[in-house]
């Protein structure tokens, strides 16, 4: 990736995110990542980074390899229709993040038979923490390898079937918002309990961070690492069944397939 040049068009939130996770990566040079907005003005602070910085969207590809469109679904095929004249096949890869938008679309919209990708990552990119699952219509092991790099800079990546790339969206993607509320509702629980906000949050932080490491380093069933701190008669499993009765998982569940089906209307 060192001698890779990249370009985020539409670097919005999301944009920004990937950005910044890519530049804590000492592998990926801030001079070679070009991102673009309509309005430069928020973006002007990382030119003291070494990002160049436009509202020029075929200037960016031009002088890029990996191009990452970050844009929503709405204005996504209008700016493909902008810069397919800008396109190679022997030099691009384009990794569009928009929800919905299918590979077969995104390749008719520039014509010509450029590797495409869709990516979906979290804004957890931001610290290098990102879940981003990919699909892609190449089987070219190059170009496969090169965005794989691209993402683990900013996480970890899953390559998957383009028919769970929704599915995607809504676990990881909408997941970061569902856990932290979740995390917010433990926080304001704390604070009734007797911790002050700062405490709180300290301690809920760290809870969670450790939850997920232990699923994620033993990989074990969340229901295994529940069943070693639930006692007879204990705190724990009292808490749990009364969230329970009250519809806790259900309304998780529910929330999920909600998302998932405003997605496929």
């Amino acid at each position: 990736m060192e001698d890779k040049k990249i370009a985020i068009l539409g670097c919005g939130n999301l944009g920004i995110s990937i950005l910044n996770g890519l530049l804590t990566m000492p592998n990926i040079k801030a001079s070679n990542i070009t991102v673009t907005k309509r309005n430069i003005d928020t973006l002007e602070h990382y030119k003291s980074k070494g990002v160049q910085i436009s509202n020029d969207n075929n200037e960016a590809v031009k002088s890029s390899q990996i191009i990452i469109i970050a844009l929503k679904p709405y204005n996504i095929l209008e700016v493909l229709d902008e810069i397919k004249g800008s396109l190679n096949k022997d030099t691009h890869i384009l990794i569009s993040l928009a929800t919905g938008v299918l590979l077969k679309d995104i390749q008719k919209a520039v014509v010509i038979p450029v590797p495409v990708f869709r990516a979906m990552p979290n804004t957890a990119a931001d610290v290098s923490t990102a879940m981003t699952c990919i699909c892609s219509n190449t089987g070219d092991r190059e170009k496969i390898l090169l965005v794989h790099q691209c993402f683990d800079s900013i996480g970890q990546t899953l390559f998957i079937n383009e028919g769970l790339m929704d599915a995607a969206t809504v676990l990881g993607a909408c997941g970061i918002a569902f856990v932290l509320r979740f995390m917010r509702a433990m926080v304001q629980g704390g604070i009734q309990i007797g911790f002050d906000s700062t405490t709180a949050n300290t301690i809920v932080n760290q809870t969670v961070l450790g939850a997920a490491q232990l699923l994620s380093q033993r990989n074990q069933h969340p229901e295994f690492e529940i069943d070693k701190v639930t006692t007879p008669k204990g705190c724990t499993i009292t808490g749990l069944n009364e969230m329970e009765h009250n519809g806790f998982s259900s309304a998780l569940i529910k929330g999920i397939v909600t998302s998932y089906e405003a997605i496929e209307k």
